[in-house]
């Protein structure tokens, strides 16, 4: 094929895997456009801190043409998740010798669909931040504006998507990290409900609040790899209803008359940007133009105590996971091995006691159960998938020694984590652009399991304010 590298940048990943499924090319002419791609535009970008191509080369020989997603390249992110063979940091000094030895559940699906890794995403240390500046590998640069911030934790993977190095990347969300560098960086989010993708081998994590999925750019994607990942295994704490169709269809399919709330105020009082409150208040215009009923309703949650608590249950885990570490990296952890944010989270976590740690995990339940109540009127809930628009660079610092200072930071996120604690599944759109051309997500939050009528009014969204042709400055 001519120019392909001009279709590869123009396509979804759908549209990829469907040229190499009709044999216009093969695996490894895409795999190869992929690498191209990245090293022409990774050293401005910094998205990608392990080149795998060697590993993506030798997958895409053997590729299954009639899989889904057949040939197409993709990132793994450098938090959590397995790949048999490929570097496991978590982005931390502590951990920088470590391979993952087996692939997680996960990671066993996204290979049966035929995506093929070329490379792992940059994230910070540990996934604490929603800006993605590691020490260890250095900042991912938003690719629509350098100087401010890409987002995070998956904010290598938004830069990656967005300036169309590949089509779809794996995320993952503890409060709020799928939508937020979706938001940053002008792509699509999803946070699945509770439970809908296992974390096999791992029994948990946070209790149920932290998810893995993808970034991409069209909701079609979206839709087709939760297709491929989705699903429990016997045994795990969670497990939500499932549709009897393919989320990929279901998200074709137009919505019946859907009650829709939404809401331009914070839950923690933390102001709101003008713009972004002209991006949600065009999306619920839209949403009435396309027969929706819809209101404004403000959240009944105290974001802050919310925020709290999950703040002081969050360092018990992170405790507990650097003790296990220790076994496998051969030393326990020291001081000089992390950040300082890091470290004071590691020392919070370990002056906490078992009766405070399950005392924050029952509030932290009831919590979820009193937000879903909240939202029970509605099919749908419209929020500001952040309060402000992509903040400079180095304000969420992990230099910082003061964790309480540090979490209150995260005041911006305040409509994401209510819905790592609720289990609610939750989209951050490119609804809304702001003067100087920076992408504005909106949220839309479904109720517990019905990712399909949340897909299906974003594709509703995605014709009706299109962004797909939208491209950064930095962009293949």
């Amino acid at each position: 094929m001519t120019n392909l590298q001009d279709v590869y940048v123009q396509s979804d990943a759908l549209g990829v895997a469907e040229l190499v499924q009709r044999g216009e090319v093969s695996p490894l002419e895409v795999i190869e456009t992929a690498i191209t791609l990245i090293e022409q535009l990774n050293p401005r970008l910094n998205a990608v801190v392990h080149q795998l191509y060697d590993m993506g080369r030798a997958t895409a020989v053997n590729v299954d043409r009639n899989a889904p997603f057949a040939g197409v390249p993709f990132l793994a992110k450098e938090l959590g998740s397995s790949w048999q063979g490929a570097p496991l940091t978590n982005s931390s000094s502590y951990m920088k010798d470590l391979v993952a030895q087996a692939d997680s559940e996960t990671v066993r699906r996204a290979k049966a669909a035929g995506l093929v890794l070329v490379g792992k995403s940059n994230a910070p240390e540990n996934g604490w931040s929603i800006s993605t500046e590691p020490k260890l590998y250095g900042a991912t640069i938003n690719p629509w504006k350098e100087g401010i911030t890409a987002g995070g934790s998956s904010g290598g993977t938004a830069a990656a998507v967005a300036s169309r190095l590949v089509q779809i990347s794996e995320a993952s969300d503890g409060a709020g990290s799928i939508r937020i560098p979706a938001s940053c960086c002008g792509i699509v989010g999803l946070k699945p409900s509770r439970g809908r993708v296992t974390l096999a081998p791992d029994g948990d994590f946070w209790y149920g609040g932290a998810y893995f999925l993808c970034h991409s750019r069209t909701v079609r994607d979206t839709a087709a790899y939760l297709d491929a990942v989705a699903g429990a295994l016997p045994g795990d704490a969670y497990v939500p209803p499932r549709p009897a169709e393919s989320w990929l269809e279901l998200s074709r399919r137009a919505p019946k008359r859907l009650r829709v709330g939404y809401t331009i105020t914070s839950n923690n009082g933390t102001p709101v940007d003008p713009q972004v409150q002209a991006a949600v208040l065009a999306t619920a215009r839209a949403l009435e133009s396309l027969r929706h009923d819809v209101e404004e309703h403000d959240m009944a949650l105290d974001g802050n105590d919310a925020w709290s608590t999950y703040c002081h249950m969050g360092p018990v885990e992170t405790a507990a996971m650097f003790e296990t570490l220790a076994e496998a990296i051969g030393r326990p952890v020291t001081r000089g091995d992390v950040e300082p944010i890091t470290w004071a989270v590691i020392e919070r976590g370990r002056s906490i006691s078992g009766i405070e740690h399950v005392r924050d995990v029952e509030k932290l339940r009831r919590l979820s159960r009193a937000i879903a109540q909240d939202l029970s009127p509605y099919d749908i809930y419209v929020t500001p998938t952040l309060t402000q628009l992509p903040r400079p660079m180095g304000y969420y610092d992990m230099s910082m020694a003061d964790l309480d200072r540090y979490n209150a930071k995260w005041a911006d996120a305040g409509f994401a984590y209510p819905f790592n604690i609720s289990g609610l599944p939750a989209i951050s759109l490119p609804l809304g652009w702001s003067q100087d051309g920076i992408p504005i997500g909106v949220q839309l939050v479904g109720r517990y399991g019905d990712e399909a009528s949340v897909l299906a009014v974003s594709s509703q969204l995605e014709e009706a304010m299109p962004w797909k042709d939208k491209r950064p400055p930095i962009t293949a």
